[in-house]
Order: C-alpha cells, then sequence, then structure tokens
C-alpha cells in the first residue's frame, strides 16, 4: 500500500472514539502524577509509575501501512515497537522524522515527541564506500545520532569538500571509517574520528542510504487526523523519551527555553561538528538556574562528563543561556 496523506488506515491499526477519549482523560489525569515521579527519580517503596500509554500512528517512510506504536520510553524501546508493527528488526531502522517521509533534517525525532505527532521511520537502504583525499582541515559534516547506536550525517556545508563528493548525503549513515566500526558510538565520538583524519591522505567512509521511495508526494505540514476531531499540531505537549525512567508528558518550551536550546545547538555544531536538540535542551536545563558559570561547570561534568566540554566551550553555553534569558 503505498504511502499517503489521504489513505485512510485499516481498522486493525486505527484508534477508535472510544480509545482517543481514553487517551484524552490519562492524559489530564497522569500528567501530574506522571511529572512528580519524574522530578523525585522514580525512588521509593510504592507501586511503579504507570508508563505512557499515548499512542502514535507511524508509517515506513518509503511507504507502508498505518501502524500504531505505543508504551515506550526511550528511542531504543521505540525502535523495538516500530519493528514490531512493521516486522523488522530494530537494528534496520535508521532514524525517524516527524510529520513528513522525507530526510528532512530539521523534523529529526530526538527526545520528544508532539502529542499528535505523526512518525515515519526511515530504514537501511543501499551501501556504499567512498574513498575521500582529505585536502582541508574541516570537511564541512555535521553529524547527529539517533539514540540507539547509528551516527548519520545531519548536514553538509555548502562548498565544503564532502560537499563536492556527489555520493554523499544528508542522511546516510555512517558505519565505518577507515574500516573501523563506529556503529554503537556517539555522534560526539565520530565527530571527533573525522577531526582527527590526517590532511593530505586518503580516507574511506562506508555509508548506508536510508531507503527512498514516493518523492513525488508532498511534505506534511501537520500530523496525521486525529480520530477524536481535534486539530494536531496544537503544540500543547509532548512525550519526553528518557534513556533512564519512564517517558513523561510537559509542556512544549517556553520562548526563552527555545531560543537557548537553539543558541546552544549552534554552539555544539561550531565546537564539535555534531547538532542535538535534546543534548542543548539538557544543557539549558542544567543551567538555567545555576547562579554562575562555576555551578553550571559542575553540573555538566556531574551529568554529561562522557563529552569532555572544553573550558571555553562551557562559558560560551553559559553566556548563550543568560543572553536568551535576557531577550537577546
Amino acid at each position: 500500500m503505498p504511502l499517503g496523506r489521504w489513505k485512510k488506515a485499516a481498522p486493525l491499526v486505527d484508534q477508535d472514539e472510544a480509545e482517543a477519549s481514553a487517551r484524552e482523560r490519562w492524559l489530564e489525569a497522569e500528567r501530574p502524577r506522571v511529572a512528580a515521579t519524574a522530578t523525585a527519580g522514580g525512588s521509593g517503596s510504592g507501586p511503579l509509575p504507570l508508563r505512557p500509554r499515548l499512542a502514535f500512528h507511524t508509517q515506513l517512510a518509503h511507504g507502508s501501512p498505518t501502524g500504531r506504536v505505543e508504551g515506550f520510553c526511550n528511542v531504543r524501546e521505540l525502535y523495538a515497537k516500530l519493528g514490531e508493527a512493521f516486522g523488522l528488526h530494530p537494528s534496520e531502522i535508521m532514524f525517524c522524522t516527524l510529520n513528513t517521509h522525507k530526510v528532512d533534517m530539521d523534523k529529526l525525532l530526538g527526545g520528544q515527541i508532539g502529542l499528535e505527532d505523526f512518525i515515519f521511520a526511515h530504514i537501511k537502504g543501499q551501501k556504499k564506500e567512498v574513498e575521500i583525499y582529505k585536502s582541508e582541515d574541516a570537511l564541512g559534516l555535521t553529524i547527529t545520532d539517533n539514540g540507539a547506536g547509528y551516527a548519520f550525517i545531519k548536514r553538509i556545508k555548502e562548498g565544503s569538500l564532502i560537499d563536492r563528493m556527489q555520493a554523499i548525503k544528508v542522511g546516510d549513515l555512517i558505519e565505518a571509517i577507515n574500516g573501523q566500526s563506529v556503529i554503537g558510538s556517539r555522534h560526539f565520538e565520530v565527530a571527533k574520528l573525522l577531526k582527527e583524519l590526517v590532511r593530505g591522505q586518503l580516507f574511506t567512509l562506508r555509508l548506508v542510504e536510508p531507503l527512498k521511495a514516493f518523492d513525488m508526494i508532498s511534505q506534511r505540514s501537520k500530523g496525521g487526523k486525529s480520530v477524536s476531531g481535534g486539530q494536531l499540531g496544537t503544540g500543547k505537549g509532548t512525550l519526553r523519551l528518557r534513556a533512564k525512567g519512564i517517558a513523561t508528558v510537559e509542556e512544549e518550551p517556553s520562548a526563552f527555553e527555545e531560543k537557548a536550546i537553539e543558541k546552544v545547538d549552534d554552539l555544539l555544531e561550531s565546537y564539535m561538528g555534531i547538532r542535538d536538540t535534546e543534548l542543548a535542551a539538557t544543557m539549558v536545563d542544567l543551567g538555567k538556574n545555576r547562579r554562575n558559570p562555576d555551578e553550571f561547570a559542575h553540573a555538566l561534568d556531574e551529568d554529561l562528563g562522557d563529552f569532555a566540554f572544553p573550558d571555553e566551550f562551557v562559558f560560551d553555553v553559559w553566556g548563550a543561556i543568560g543572553d536568551a534569558k535576557a531577550g537577546r
């Protein structure tokens, strides 16, 4: 069945009115409880907190029937649910986009999903190996990862060395560098390996393209149709996925937080060659209530020590958060 914006899902995978109403009741009743549990760290001798059962509609980006996933708390669990829905091994899923089947890096699923977002799963397509002569220090790549062990290309700088390599595209999964597998590595680790390649030498990248089809179909500008008749894309809340603990339903970021996240994400790209809005959001959360840069640096070291952020970067992030608070 081809991907289609107006295609109605089969009854077995669509959501009926009773379930839609139950979803709304759950949202209203459990929002305070789930948020309180997350704040408390989920500790205590009481019953385990409720796992979110919000249902999201989904399709494979290259075309499929509409399926439904629910009951996941992090990206790995989401990929497992997607695998069950479409009869795939989770390792076949490269990344997901929200509300568009296209390889649109501005629509990547990170650590948050809007309550009415439609999830498109991009799976592995053609493999390729490209040999590159490193004639310049900067390759022009920005790397991100899917939160489940795959790093891929999020941006290629116009006019850069990689931009001149027609075989390399945004969305390509990086499997290996000079024969060394990077599967399971974080994006900052892959970016570091690429930066450390010696200028004036050849190197090889083993890549995998996302499977594509139906490129003539226009991008979805909003989420799929709600069976309860409500408008989608209202921005009233998101499901926040967490590496540890349960997912929580939260309000959309404030204007200050959105501006600060954008500034920090730009700094991540400048210093480390990565973009990661969820990492940027975590850094903003850690910094917005700190009294001085030393407190902020300590918080970063405790929560994000694996990144080994340089002192200059930490100071610039602190300044960016302050600028956003001041409306600059």
